[in-house]
């Protein structure tokens, strides 16, 4: 299973997806608001990961 990040609680927890799409639906984390990256690169919501894969959700931070 992938392990995820969660930037936002500073934990990190195993899911079942392998998809990002599947993931975020599985934390019930809405994708517009948050960023994915693997190995500090930005992943869209379509990447597939493996099993041992470890990947980062960040939020997106906007201001004015």
């Amino acid at each position: 299973m992938p392990a995820v990040h969660l930037e936002r609680e500073n934990k990190t927890v195993k899911v079942k997806g392998l998809r990002v799409k599947e993931i975020l639906k599985e934390l019930k984390i809405n994708p517009t608001t948050v960023i994915i990256t693997r190995n500090n690169e930005l992943i869209t919501d379509d990447a597939e990961l493996s099993n041992k894969e470890k990947i980062k959700i960040l939020p997106v931070i906007s201001g004015g």
